[in-house]
């Protein structure tokens, strides 16, 4: 049996990839106030083409769902046409990418929202702490519960956003389903209090979850959709009285969609306890059928470890990405890397973004 390395390449559904290093998705606000991707995310992804996936930063299905200042979108045909350059950029250098699909639900802002609406939520519960907008930091407010027959309208607005994926010229998407953001409220009883048949029981609260990956795979084939999940992850107020029974329940629930991934993020176990109960996320990957990706606070020979061990098919290293756009080369030529500069993650423009240093 061969052992794999960071070099190694790796069949992932129809596309052969040709190493396991994988660009996290990074959200790094260039965009333009109304969700329109600029040219010079272009640059940036084309720069980063020598990964063997690229994960796009989160980009919103639909304007309700947007929660950042600066952030991407995909719901308009507008916004389809100006992805294509980017992808476009990425094929020209032999590169790979798939577009991560995203709902922020109550991590937002009336201000962020179409016509000042009220944040959208499983449960009326608002989380602590405050959220950025354009007019500077405010706290959460309390969003609206989502009816339960509004529910098929979220699902098709993934369905949507997939086929403008297509469109845009991806090689696929990831379902956004971690971090706190909408489908990872509906996850964890922290955040949903549902009575329905979206709330109470763990096959329950992943309803949400699995009908928006059926309708995802539809469009594009299962084996050209990835899934996110954070299960020990507190960012955004998250919490689960039970997070191991939660996601290992989920990840059977997964496995007979036969999706391109699973992608675990570790996030969450440098604070035990905070999102719950503590427990081995790499237990998922015993569960898990299909190809794992994993993430959070990798370097090379971590990540090489790893997959030695068989704990992983493929890691995702997130700010290593933003300062070494070369990182498959300084890889590969053992070459010293670029440290990132955390000042200039969201500020916008060129610096920072696209100005990194590749090896001499």
């Amino acid at each position: 049996m061969t052992v794999a390395n960071l070099l190694s390449p790796l069949q992932l559904g129809p596309t052969l990839l040709k190493n396991r290093l994988v660009m996290a998705p990074l959200t790094r606000c260039r965009a333009q106030r109304d969700g329109m991707p600029t040219p010079i995310m272009a640059e940036y992804y084309g720069q980063r083409a020598s990964a063997g996936l690229i994960i796009s930063e989160a980009t919103a299905v639909t304007a309700m769902g947007v929660g950042y200042p600066f952030t991407p979108g995909i719901w308009s045909e507008a916004q389809v046409t100006a992805w294509r350059p980017i992808t476009e950029a990425v094929h020209q250098k032999g590169g790979r990418i798939f577009l991560q699909l995203w709902h922020v639900g109550r991590i937002s802002h009336p201000s962020l929202l179409p016509a000042g609406a009220t944040p959208v939520a499983p449960s009326a519960i608002a989380p602590a702490g405050e959220v950025y907008t354009y007019d500077g930091p405010h706290p959460y407010v309390t969003p609206r519960a989502l009816e339960i027959d509004e529910l098929p309208g979220i699902v098709e607005e993934y369905r949507q956003a997939a086929r403008n994926a297509l469109a845009a010229g991806f090689d696929g998407v990831e379902v956004h389903g971690a971090n706190g953001y909408l489908l990872d409220q509906f996850l964890r009883d922290g955040s949903n209090r549902r009575t329905d048949a979206y709330g109470g029981s763990i096959d329950n609260r992943a309803r949400l979850l699995m009908e928006v990956l059926e309708a995802v795979c539809a469009v594009w084939g299962s084996d050209r959709v990835g899934v996110r999940l954070s299960p020990i992850q507190p960012f955004n107020d998250m919490r689960d009285s039970n997070p191991e029974a939660t996601f290992s329940r989920v990840v059977e629930l997964l496995n007979p969609l036969k999706l391109a991934y699973l992608h675990i993020t570790e996030l969450g176990k440098d604070a035990p306890g905070a999102a719950g109960p503590l427990f081995d996320v790499k237990k998922l990957r015993r569960l898990w059928q299909g190809i794992y990706m994993t993430n959070h606070g990798y370097d090379p020979a971590s990540a090489d470890a790893a997959l030695a061990k068989g704990e992983a098919d493929l890691v995702a290293f997130g700010a290593l990405y933003i300062a070494n756009p070369d990182l498959a080369e300084r890889v590969a030529g053992k070459a010293p890397l670029n440290a990132p500069d955390p000042a200039t993650f969201y500020t916008g423009g060129p610096k920072g973004y696209t100005d990194y240093p590749f090896m001499k």
